[in-house]
């Protein structure tokens, strides 16, 4: 059996990093912000969460010195939750799909609540509330960055960010197939029509041509995404 692969530069710096998934640092995700540090297009002092400490570790790992937390992307704080005024909910579900580690239960309509062991304390779920009944409050005092979350912690949200990941990916694939299996059909129902006169004819071929640029831009992105996925 040969032996693992070893880890690129890439994998090693989003092990050390809490993944909170809060985008502070600039990224839409930890993973992200990690290829970004190795690959020299981002700084190793951007991750809020992580605090000084994570700083530290990034840069025994880098072999370059501690340096602050850029205040551009905030300030190391206590660990906070999310805590939704439940009497104010609507069930609008946009906190649901702003959370990147699928923390918040609930439905539409319905009220929502925040699983607090699985809240990253991103703040993401803040802002698309309408009806502002999301608070970030603050469960770790006195201990901030790796001091209010551990490994296991990281570990556990990573694993969760990657598998919401992976669910938005296959509900939309499966999406993009209804809607080609949908095109196709209404290609065939078309094509089966017999136009009586010229102006039926030029409707005819109208149709046509829409559906199947339709189909043709679905097939090229679907194309893409593969590429980008590999």
């Amino acid at each position: 059996m040969s032996p693992p692969s070893p880890k690129s530069l890439a994998d090693q710096l989003e092990d050390l990093l809490p993944q909170t998934q809060c985008t502070k640092c600039g990224y839409p995700a930890c993973r992200p912000y990690a290829q970004a540090i190795a690959d020299g297009s981002a700084n190793y002092n951007q991750c809020p969460p992580g605090g000084l400490e994570g700083v530290a570790r990034m840069a025994q790992l880098l072999g370059k010195p501690v340096i602050p937390i850029n205040p551009v992307n905030g300030h190391e704080r206590p660990r906070p939750v999310a805590v939704i005024d439940e009497s104010l909910c609507i069930g609008c579900t946009l906190c649901i799909q702003a959370c990147p580690v699928d923390a918040i239960v609930g439905a539409a309509k319905q009220m929502h609540t925040v699983v607090n062991d699985l809240c990253t304390g991103c703040d993401l779920c803040v802002a698309p509330c309408p009806v502002d009944c999301i608070a970030m409050v603050d469960v770790t005092p006195g201990k901030t960055g790796w001091d209010a979350w551990s490994q296991a912690q990281a570990d556990d949200a990573r694993a969760r960010h990657d598998f919401r990941t992976q669910r938005l990916q296959r509900e939309k694939d499966e999406n993009d197939a209804r809607l080609a299996a949908k095109a196709a059909a209404k290609l065939q129902s078309v094509q089966a029509e017999t136009p009586a006169s010229d102006e039926e004819k030029a409707e005819q071929a109208r149709k046509k041509a829409i559906i199947q640029a339709a189909i043709e831009r679905a097939r090229l992105k679907k194309e893409q995404a593969e590429k980008d996925a590999k």
